[in-house]
């Protein structure tokens, strides 16, 4: 199972990590058309907290018993039982929110355009994660158990 670890200590607020996110889940895959020509802005899948001169990022823990799996009233959210990864099916989400209210990480994020919730996948298409792999300050770490 691969899970992502944010380690405070050498975050610096530069909010690399989201804006690799969004434009690895753009549809040009390109930073300078994800932002300025794609007609809506992608939606990150995690975001950076700051609390004085703390900061860190807040994605999904693809939790061992998913609060927001077992609360989706449309069966959109789920885990997959070999990789651990809790992932949506953005075509059964009906945008009620709800996995976004028990979420005990407040890691699922609203798409307001398109009325459904979004989250860290682990970028499934890539070997690193966008945001792990663009940290400059290694303040995002993938963490993979060989078990899985």
């Amino acid at each position: 199972m691969k899970q992502i670890l944010a380690r405070p200590e050498f975050c610096v607020d530069c909010r690399l990590c989201q804006v690799h996110c969004q434009v690895e889940h753009s549809r040009s895959k390109d930073m300078v058309k994800a932002f300025k020509r794609e007609a809506t802005r992608p939606v990150a899948r995690l975001r950076v907290e700051r609390e004085g001169a703390e900061s860190f990022a807040v994605s999904c823990r693809h939790c061992a018993e998913p609060v927001c799996v077992y609360s989706c009233l449309t069966g959109a959210m789920r885990k997959d039982p070999i990789t651990g990864v809790v992932s949506v099916d953005s075509q059964k989400c009906a945008g009620c929110w709800t996995c976004l209210m028990v979420c005990p990480y407040s890691a699922v994020a609203q798409d307001k355009n398109q009325h459904r919730v979004v989250k860290c996948d682990l970028c499934p298409q890539l070997k690193t994660p966008a945001c792990v792999a663009n940290c400059p300050n290694k303040a995002l770490i993938l963490l993979e158990d060989k078990q899985s």
